[in-house]
């Protein structure tokens, strides 16, 4: 059962990123303020879901959320501060477009930067704790899978539509047949050895 606020007298945003692992495409955040005493039975963390649920409860979540918002940050970003510092700062841009300032924002995992003089909680595998994480979960998710499969369509041979930039054997195989793109990380280790690359 997932809770519907860390404490009911703040106004709360959750916060969830998808994306670190990949090795190519962007970080993308979402930042979700929902209703108090929220409630939504089919509701939870992203990667328990399936795609046909993850857009049928997009719909909801854009239309009960108080406000809400996804941001990105580009693999030459992510390349230039590192894939942590990118995902604090997709957080930090997600949390900036909001329409309402939350009093409080709930983290999924266990390291954030703070953003200004919010109050923050991290809360590990908190996709699965908090309803409005959760949601941000999933409107990162599918987010990021609806880019990434746009983008297998410029560059097929990486099989992008299924793996959506994550290191299977396929995207690898892609990478070793092919080269890379300019959607691929160059700070990740793409290859378990990866020389031959950049001669």
């Amino acid at each position: 059962m997932l809770f519907s606020s860390f404490t009911p007298d703040l106004v709360e945003a959750g916060c969830d990123e998808v994306g670190r692992g990949c090795l190519a495409g962007p970080v993308v955040a979402a930042a979700v303020v929902l209703p108090k005493h929220y409630k939504h039975e089919l509701l939870n963390d992203s990667k328990q879901l399936s795609k046909d649920e993850r857009i049928s409860l997009q719909e909801d979540i854009v239309r009960d959320a108080l406000a809400w918002a996804v941001a990105e940050v580009s693999n030459e970003e992510i390349d230039a501060i590192n894939i942590l510092n990118a995902s604090f700062k997709a957080m930090h841009l997600a949390i900036e477009k909001l329409t309402i300032k939350p009093q409080l924002l709930l983290i999924d995992g266990n390291r954030f930067k703070p953003y200004g003089d919010i109050p923050f909680e991290c809360v590990i595998k908190g996709d699965g704790a908090y309803l409005s994480i959760a949601a941000a979960s999933v409107l990162a998710k599918n987010y990021r899978d609806d880019l990434m499969n746009k983008l297998s369509e410029q560059y097929p041979g990486y099989g992008w539509h299924t793996n959506v930039g994550y290191p299977t054997g396929e995207h690898r195989e892609g990478i070793r047949a092919m080269g890379i793109t300019p959607y691929h990380r160059k700070s990740f280790q793409l290859l378990p050895s990866q020389l031959e690359l950049f001669e």
